[in-house]
């Protein structure tokens, strides 16, 4: 289980470039809407979460995550768009 704030967890959906969330859901066989729900989105109604639970709190809260496979390639997409940056500067 990884925990963090919910203000980490927007800053980091944040970060990830144009069609990452498409690509997530994609490779994962998720609902692009599921993806958004797990970085914050409230279409609970009608998609899953995902496996984050939260907590209010200070910076937004806290939120636990049970499955990190979405935030890892989140991740993983970022690092890889912030290392063809700096091959091109």
């Amino acid at each position: 289980m990884k925990t963090l704030t919910f203000n980490e967890l927007r800053r980091i959906k944040d970060s990830l470039p144009d069609g990452a969330i498409k690509k997530i859901a994609d490779r994962l066989g998720l609902t692009e809407e599921t993806v958004l729900n797990y970085f914050g989105g409230t279409h609970y109604d009608q998609y899953s979460t995902t496996g984050i639970h939260t907590e209010k709190g200070p910076d937004g809260g806290i939120v636990c995550i049970d499955d990190s496979t979405i935030l890892d390639l989140a991740m993983k997409m970022i690092e890889e768009t912030d290392a063809e940056q700096n091959k091109k500067q």
